[in-house]
């Protein structure tokens, strides 16, 4: 039984000291306490060579299951590891789904013998789901579904669960299809077992569940199992035949990696970024966000540059300059976190986009008048001068109206070109207050002070 008391970071500071001292029967201990996640969140929070040490004390019954739990990245540092063997027994077992997230993964040779040994079902339930989008409901799809008819009585319902001995986990409700095998409703597995044998699935099923498409985007069906509190729901083709199911379980990983996703992108990095990969690639993938980033400085830099005479004079003017910018991008991130994860819900679209525009605005102006005040008169106090402490006032009031108006219009801009407004947003945003501020603040100076 694992000890839900005991802390990450209480596990990996064991392992660490059990694989430093190679007492690998402790670091078997641990191991024998965790989940196969569990184990997976560790084998990610371990560098390099302590990972690969770790990895073969992992009972091989759930390799499978902890290469389900990793990141793709260090999924391959994993499988990389393993000979061609170890690689099919850690597979053998896991059902079309997870066996479909890995497969891509794996070395070609292997994945070509793997195909060869599956019996023709099996293979054409993987080809099956290979086929699909991995962004989509078929990819996420289980094909383990247990369908009855509609014209059938309970009873022979009854006989058929128990010929078949067992029912796939997390199976509540039972699928019911018509002569077609199209989908009609569920039947409820408490119904099934409270009711008159005698009675018919069509007289205690529910036809009012919705199905899921199989080509519906991942992120539009997590959305559909929050918003109407969804267990497990039918999966189905454009004409209607039950293809399979998807459950909760596997709806709680989309979230948790969309989660991920939105936070490694407002940094520019991959969602798959192996926390402890080597240094060069890691330099790599993080040097093409900082050079974009540079770009975006030396544009505030030349803006800066053409205020040279006003900054030479008025020494006041650099000293209170990165309160402007630096404002406005506060303001703005504000907004632009708040929208992106509008649009990331289905939240914003064209109908309302104009309403929370306007919206943005009657809240910078707000702070930007309260702020601006409190700015003028501190900067009066310091300098002693009222034209300073005006001219940094409307300049702040100019750029947070720039940075509500930009925190919304950016990321609904890129949404309609197809970039990921979490993964450029920031970015641009930046740019925008900086430019902004800097122009208002200097521009202001120079044509009332000089």
């Amino acid at each position: 039984m694992t000890d839900t008391t005991e802390t990450l970071e209480h596990r990996l500071s064991r392992i660490h000291l059990a694989l430093e001292k190679e007492q690998l029967e402790k670091v078997d201990d641990v191991l024998s306490d965790l989940e196969p996640a569990e184990v997976a969140l560790l084998l990610e929070s371990l560098p390099p060579a302590a990972r690969i040490s770790l990895w073969e004390r992992v009972p091989g019954e759930i390799d499978g299951e902890v290469l389900l739990h990793v990141h793709d990245e260090v999924r391959g540092t994993l499988i990389d590891d393993m000979d061609h063997a170890e690689i099919v027994a850690a597979t053998t077992g896991l059902d079309t789904t997870d066996l479909a997230e890995i497969f891509e993964d794996l070395p070609q040779q292997v994945a070509a013998d793997m195909l060869r040994s599956m019996d023709e079902l099996q293979r054409s339930r993987l080809q099956e789901t290979l086929s699909f989008e991995e962004d989509s409901a078929g990819r996420l799809m289980r094909t383990d579904t247990i369908a009855v008819r509609a014209d059938v009585s309970l009873e022979t319902v009854r006989r058929f669960l128990r010929w078949k001995e067992a029912v796939p986990d997390n199976t509540h409700m039972l699928m019911v299809v018509d002569r077609d095998g199209r989908f009609v409703g569920v039947l409820p597995l408490a119904r099934l077992v409270a009711n008159d044998p005698e009675m018919a699935v069509a007289d205690l099923m529910d036809s009012e569940v919705d199905s899921i498409q199989v080509t519906m985007k991942s992120t539009d069906v997590a959305t559909l199992f929050q918003t109407h509190d969804l267990t497990s729901a039918p999966v189905v083709d454009e004409s209607g035949l039950l293809l399979g199911r998807i459950i909760i379980d596997d709806i709680v990983d989309v979230i948790r990696e969309n989660s991920e996703q939105a936070l490694m992108n407002m940094a520019g990095l991959d969602e798959e970024e192996d926390l402890f990969a080597p240094v060069m690639p890691s330099a790599k993938r993080r040097a093409v966000w900082l050079g974009i980033n540079l770009l975006t400085a030396f544009l505030a830099a030349w803006v800066i540059g053409r205020f040279e005479a006003a900054l030479d004079q008025i020494v006041a003017l650099a000293v209170l300059m990165p309160i402007v910018a630096s404002m406005g991008g506060i303001a703005g991130s504000q907004t632009l976190t708040l929208a992106i994860r509008g649009l990331a819900l289905g939240q914003i679209s064209r109908t309302n986009s104009q309403w929370l525009l306007r919206k943005e605005i009657g809240i910078a102006a707000l702070n930007g008048v309260l702020w601006s005040l409190v700015v003028a008169v501190l900067a009066v106090l310091w300098f002693e001068s009222v034209a300073i402490g005006v001219i940094i006032a409307a300049a702040l009031v100019i750029n947070m109206l720039a940075a509500g108006i930009a925190g919304i219009v950016i990321p609904l801009m890129l949404k309609r070109a197809g970039i990921d407004p979490a993964l450029s947003g920031s970015v641009i945003l930046t740019t925008v207050t900086d430019v902004v501020g800097f122009m208002s603040f200097l521009g202001l100076a120079t044509v009332f002070l000089l």
